[in-house]
């Protein structure tokens, strides 16, 4: 409490960064645990589909969170290029709906997974400069404490004691702001690139179905055949 006011001020500034970090880690820690969930079961059901129709189908009965917007987006791009497909099946329209919808696909995952780093910059701030504000802190303090001596003329240690304590202090308020926020940064970096990988194994997945969809119409595969398909497919 007697400590400098710069250095008041910086284990204030530390403080509320510890707490920043911490209130990130929960939040975040939350939030990627829900969307991990819903986003795999929405693969699961979009797996299990034979059909894009029958995966929206499936996923509307849910939140089905990015997959869902997957799903709508290659939906809504196959309806928007119907017009190409209306003198019949071509492979030239065909590969061009694949790489409208790669690419709808593609801005998708990028703001699913741009959405959910939202907050990890503070920790990798926090973890690097927390450190050397604690420094600032200590060179201070030690500052005030040759001051102290040159001022009382005198190296009792009680002269010197206070302005070495909250020195010390301060470098250690940046430490324990600053290692937590690495620890945490890193932890949700390898959480955040599973969740990425499972946004790519989604996406993948609706292309496989659009893929699907494509070669029927150009076989003319009838319904009864994929119904069968599918019922001998589920005893595999």
């Amino acid at each position: 409490m007697a400590a400098d006011w710069v250095v008041k001020a910086v284990m204030i500034g530390l403080a509320l960064a510890s707490l920043a970090t911490w209130t990130i880690w929960l939040a975040k820690t939350i939030e990627l645990a829900a969307a991990r969930r819903t986003l795999g079961n929405a693969l699961e059901k979009i797996i299990a589909s034979t059909s894009l129709e029958e995966a929206g189908r499936a996923i509307e009965t849910g939140n089905g969170g990015p997959a869902s917007l997957l799903v709508r987006a290659a939906g809504h791009e196959t309806v928007m290029s119907a017009a190409m497909f209306a003198n019949g099946w071509s492979p030239e329209a065909a590969t061009g709906l694949k790489e409208r919808i790669a690419s709808h696909l593609g801005r998708i995952e990028a703001q699913a997974s741009r959405r959910m780093t939202r907050g990890t910059g503070i920790l990798a701030t926090v973890g690097s400069i927390a450190p050397f504000v604690g420094l600032f802190g200590t060179v201070w303090g030690i500052m005030n404490s040759f001051i102290g001596i040159s001022q009382s003329q005198t190296t009792n240690l009680a002269i010197v004691a206070p302005g070495i304590a909250e020195a010390l202090l301060a470098t250690a308020l940046g430490l324990v702001a600053a290692i937590p926020a690495v620890m945490i940064y890193n932890a949700f970096t390898r959480s955040i690139a599973g969740y990425r990988l499972m946004l790519a194994d989604t996406s993948a997945a609706v292309e496989r179905l659009i893929s699907r969809d494509l070669d029927r119409k150009a076989t003319g595969t009838p319904s009864a055949v994929i119904a069968s398909a599918r019922a001998a497919g589920r005893g595999i």
